[in-house]
């Protein structure tokens, strides 16, 4: 909702919600799962730098929009 809400209210600013899936992390080590940060790191260097055109009050994740 607040994600919908800043995007309404800041037209000239992109906001987007992020899911970057599980990353293997210091905190996750112990548990065996977990994916490589790079592969986490890929959605969120594609919403950082959408153009212009770009999608905005939406919720994303590696395969594209996930519907709210």
């Amino acid at each position: 909702m607040l994600t919908v809400h800043y995007a309404k209210s800041q037209p000239g600013i992109k906001f987007n919600a992020v899911e970057p899936g599980t990353t293997a992390t210091d905190l996750t080590a112990a548990f065996g799962i977990g994916r490589e940060l790079e592969a986490s790191a890929r959605v969120v260097v594609r919403l950082a730098t959408l153009d212009a055109d770009g999608p905005t009050g939406t919720f994303q994740e590696e395969n594209g929009e996930v519907p709210w």
